[in-house]
C-alpha cells in the first residue's frame, strides 16, 4: 500500500486528500486538510454480522487538544469526556452517513475522526464527513457515496455564499448553514441564521448541494488515482439480512388490524394497542419458527406498522391522531409559571410538554469553553434534558446525551440571534429546557418555552421566536408534507425537518432525510408550510406572553455597567485583590472588571448602588474648592494627613489647623479624628493641599513661648522682614525662606 496524495483547490480554498500512510490497520483511513486544518477518519467494519433487527454504527469525534497546541485544562491534563462541540461534530457525521448503508446491514462499523492540527483559521468539522466517505470508498465499504458535507456562508455586504468560510468569514456572515449528501440529494442540514427568509434559505441550500457535488467528484478522482498506484479497490462482502417472503406474508396478513390500533389519537393507549397486536402476530409463530427467524421477525413487524401508518396518509389525508396534513395539534401556552426563578414559561403542543427556566447571572458566569476551536467562551446557554418519564418510561438518569446535547444546541441557535447584545443588556443567560411529555418535535416546543421563559424574564429580545417540525411521507408515488409531526411520524417517515425563525425569517433549521426523492420543490413546499406553522403557533404564544417584561423580576440580579480610566483599575483591584473582595464582601455585590475599564456590578437590593458608590470613590479625582469630611490617618510635625477618598489624602498644614499659632498639631487634632476640610490646592504632581472648614481656636498654651519667639526673632531673616522686606507665612516644609538649598558633595 503506497501513499496517495490530491491536491484541489475549490471555491477559493484549497484541499488536499491522503491515504495509504496512516492507520493501514483499519477498513479504510484517509486524511483531509482544509488549510493547514488536519483530519484523519478512519472508518473499521467488524468480520462477524451481529444479531440486531438495526445497524450497529457508532460514530466518534476524537478530540486533541495538541491539535490547537493546547494543554487541556482539568487537574488530569488530559483529554476527558468529549465537549459538547466535539459530540455535536460526531452527529453531524453520523447523519449522513447512517443511511447511506443498505437496508439490512448487521456489521458493526466504526467511524473514528481524529484532528491532527487546527490552524484557528480553517474549521475541521465538515471535512471529517470527506474523510469518512473516502475512507469507506478505499476500504471497499458498501455505502452510496461517494458523500461530503459543506458549510456555507452568505456575506452580508456582497450577499455572495462562501463555500466553508474561514472563521474570520464567519464572524461577517448572517448565515452558517451546513449540508450533507450525495451528488443527487441531500439527506442532513443543520443551520443557524440572522432571520434569512425561506427564498434565501433555499437558494443557500440549491448552491450547497453544487458544492457537494464537486467534493464527490474530487474523492471519485482521488479513488481512480488510488486505483491506478495500488490496484483494483477489493469490494468486500458483507451479507445482509435477506427478506423472507413467508414472514412477510404471515405478519402482513395482519394489515388491516395493525391499520385499525394505529387509530388513536393518544400515544400510549395507540402504543399499547400497537405492541398487544404485534405479540399476537409473534404468538403464530412456533418456538422452532421464532429462533430461526429471530431478526426477520421483529423486522417484518416494524415494516408493518411503517407501511400501515404511512399508507393512511397517502390514502385517506388523515393521520393517525385524525388531523390533516398541515393541522396544528392544541395548542396550551403558560408565562410566570414558576415563582422566585428569573424567568419561566410552560408551552405544551399535543402530548409534547416542555418546562423552560430563565436564570441571569454576570457574564463573568457565562460558560468557558476548552476546545481546539479558537472561540473562548459564550455567554448564552440552552440546555435541554430528556427524562425517561417524559415518555413514560424507566431508564438512567444522568449526562445529556448526543440527542439531548442535540437538541439543546438547535434552541441555543434558534434564540440566538433575537438575543440583546451584552452592552445593551449584560448578562450571562442561561434556559434550560425541561421535558416533561413528549410525543414529537419537543426541540420545537423547547425553543417556543425558552422564548416565554426569556420574555417573562424581562430579558429585551428583537422579535419572538417559534419553531416547528415538518415532516414528509412517500408512498405509491405520492408525496406528503405533515406539519407538526408526532413521534410515530418522525420514526416511521422520510423526513423529520425543524425551522425556527421569528416574522421576519429563519434564525435555525435542522433536517435529517432518509428520501432519495427528494426535491427542491418539495422543500420549498415544506418551509412554506412551516412557515403557516410557524405563524400561527407564533399567535398562541404572543396571546398569553405579548412582550418582554419592561424590567427583569426582582428576584433577578441588577447589573449595571460603569467605565473608569484604564489606570485606576489597579487602585479598584488593589494588592492581590483586597480593595474588589473588600467592596464584594461589604455590599454583597458582584463585580466584573474588563481591561478596558468597564465594570459589572450585579446583586440584589441596594448592593449594586453601594458597590458602585464605593468605586467611585476610589476612581474620582478631589477638585479645587470642593469639601469632604475626612479622617485623620496621620500626624507629622509640619501637618496632619487626611484621607479624603479611598486611597487618596490630602495635607492639611499646621498653620491652617486652628484659629492661632499651634506648637503641635496634636493639640487640635488626633489620629482618627473626622475633620472638615476644603481643597484650596493641586499642584502638578497631584499633592492636595487642604484647609479646615470651622476651625476651632488654638488652645492657650500652644503657641510657642516668648523665649521662644525672642530666640527666633534674632534670626538672620527676622531683621530683613522688618527692614520692608516681604512678609512670609508661618514657614512650610521644604521653605527655606528663597534661598538656594545647600548642596552637600561627597569628599
Amino acid at each position: 500500500m503506497s501513499l496517495v496524495s490530491k491536491t484541489f483547490d475549490l471555491f477559493g480554498k484549497t484541499y488536499v486528500l491522503e491515504a495509504g500512510e496512516l492507520a493501514r490497520q483499519a477498513t479504510g483511513a484517509a486524511v483531509v486538510k482544509q488549510g493547514d486544518s488536519t483530519v484523519l477518519t478512519t472508518v473499521v467494519v467488524s468480520k462477524e454480522r451481529k444479531n440486531y433487527d438495526f445497524f450497529p454504527l457508532t460514530v466518534d469525534f476524537n478530540e486533541k487538544m495538541y491539535a490547537a497546541g493546547r494543554i487541556p485544562g482539568g487537574y488530569l491534563k488530559r483529554e476527558g469526556r468529549p465537549s459538547e462541540k466535539a459530540t455535536l461534530t460526531a452527529r453531524m457525521i453520523d447523519r449522513p452517513i447512517r443511511p447511506s448503508f443498505p437496508d439490512g446491514f448487521r456489521n458493526e462499523v466504526q467511524v473514528v475522526a481524529t484532528p491532527l492540527v487546527a490552524d484557528q483559521a480553517n474549521p475541521v468539522d465538515v471535512i471529517c464527513v470527506m474523510g469518512a466517505s473516502l475512507a469507506m470508498t478505499i476500504g471497499g465499504v458498501p455505502f452510496e457515496g461517494p458523500l461530503a458535507c459543506v458549510r456555507i456562508g452568505r456575506d452580508t455586504e456582497t450577499g455572495e455564499f462562501i463555500v466553508n468560510p474561514t472563521y474570520e468569514e464567519r464572524e461577517s456572515s448572517d448565515l452558517d448553514l451546513e449540508l450533507a449528501g450525495t451528488r443527487d440529494f441531500i439527506s442532513m442540514v443543520e443551520a443557524g441564521a440572522d432571520e434569512v427568509s425561506e427564498e434565501d434559505m433555499l437558494a443557500a441550500m440549491q448552491f450547497g448541494q453544487e458544492a457537494i457535488g464537486a467534493f464527490c467528484d474530487a474523492q471519485l478522482e482521488f479513488a481512480a488515482e488510488w486505483e491506478r498506484v495500488n490496484g483494483p479497490i477489493a469490494k468486500r462482502e458483507y451479507p445482509l439480512d435477506e427478506p423472507v417472503e413467508e414472514v412477510h406474508e404471515r405478519v402482513f396478513a395482519h394489515y388491516d388490524e395493525m391499520a385499525a390500533a394505529l387509530r388513536d389519537a393518544d400515544k400510549l393507549s395507540r402504543q399499547d394497542k400497537v405492541a398487544d397486536l404485534k405479540e399476537a402476530i409473534r404468538a403464530e409463530f412456533t418456538e422452532e419458527e421464532q429462533l430461526v427467524w429471530e431478526r426477520e421477525i421483529p423486522v417484518n413487524l416494524k415494516k408493518l406498522e411503517k407501511t400501515a401508518m404511512r399508507r393512511m396518509v397517502v390514502e385517506t389525508g388523515e393521520r393517525v391522531d385524525g388531523r390533516a396534513a398541515d393541522e396544528i395539534r392544541p395548542i396550551m401556552v403558560k408565562g410566570d409559571y414558576l415563582p422566585l426563578v428569573h424567568g419561566s414559561g410552560l408551552f405544551q403542543r399535543g402530548q409534547t410538554q416542555v418546562l423552560s427556566v430563565l436564570s441571569l447571572g454576570m457574564l463573568n458566569e457565562g460558560q468557558r469553553l476548552d476546545t481546539i476551536e479558537p472561540v473562548e467562551g459564550k455567554r448564552y446557554m440552552h440546555h435541554y434534558n430528556f427524562p425517561p418519564f417524559c415518555t413514560g418510561e424507566t431508564g438512567r438518569m444522568g449526562s445529556p446525551k448526543r440527542r439531548e446535547i442535540g437538541h439543546g444546541n438547535l434552541a441555543e441557535r434558534a434564540l440566538l440571534p433575537v438575543l440583546p447584545d451584552e452592552n445593551e443588556f449584560p448578562y450571562a443567560i442561561r434556559v434550560v429546557s425541561e421535558v416533561m411529555e413528549s410525543n414529537g418535535s419537543s426541540s420545537m416546543a423547547s425553543t417556543c418555552g425558552s422564548c416565554l421563559a426569556l420574555m417573562d424574564g424581562g430579558v429585551p429580545i428583537k422579535r419572538p421566536v417559534s419553531g416547528i417540525a415538518m415532516g414528509l411521507i412517500q408512498e405509491e408515488g405520492e408525496t406528503v408534507v405533515l406539519s407538526d409531526i408526532q413521534g410515530i411520524e418522525d420514526f416511521l417517515g422520510d423526513m423529520d425537518f425543524k425551522v425556527t425563525g421569528t416574522e421576519r425569517g429563519i434564525t435555525a433549521l435542522q433536517m435529517d432525510n432518509k428520501a432519495t426523492g427528494l426535491t427542491f420543490d418539495i422543500l420549498r413546499r415544506a418551509l412554506e408550510q412551516a412557515k403557516e406553522g410557524r405563524a400561527f403557533i407564533l399567535g398562541k404564544m404572543l396571546d398569553v406572553v405579548p412582550a418582554p417584561r419592561e424590567e427583569t423580576r426582582a428576584t433577578a440580579p441588577k447589573i449595571q455597567t460603569i467605565t473608569i480610566p484604564v489606570d485606576n483599575i489597579r487602585d479598584v483591584i488593589g494588592s492581590g485583590g483586597k480593595v474588589i473582595r473588600c467592596i464584594q464582601d461589604e455590599t454583597g455585590a458582584s463585580i466584573d472588571i474588563q481591561e478596558d475599564g468597564t465594570i459589572y456590578v450585579g446583586g440584589t437590593g441596594e448592593s449594586v448602588a453601594e458597590a458602585i458608590e464605593r468605586i467611585e470613590l476610589i476612581v474620582k479625582v478631589p477638585e479645587v474648592g470642593e469639601e469632604y469630611t475626612g479622617r485623620v490617618v496621620s500626624i507629622q510635625p509640619f501637618g496632619a494627613f487626611v484621607n479624603l477618598l479611598p486611597g487618596k489624602d490630602g495635607l492639611l498644614h499646621i498653620s491652617r489647623v486652628a484659629n492661632g499659632r499651634v506648637e503641635k498639631v496634636e493639640d487640635v487634632l488626633n489620629v482618627g479624628d473626622e475633620v472638615k476640610v476644603k481643597v484650596i490646592e493641586i499642584d502638578d504632581r497631584g499633592k492636595i493641599s487642604l484647609d479646615r472648614l470651622e476651625k476651632p481656636d488654638a488652645p492657650e498654651g500652644s503657641a510657642p513661648s516668648g523665649h521662644e519667639r525672642r530666640e527666633r526673632g534674632d534670626r538672620p531673616g527676622r531683621e530683613r522682614r522688618e527692614r520692608g522686606g516681604r512678609e512670609r507665612g508661618p514657614r512650610r516644609p521644604g521653605d527655606n525662606g528663597g534661598r538656594t538649598p545647600r548642596r552637600h558633595h561627597d569628599a
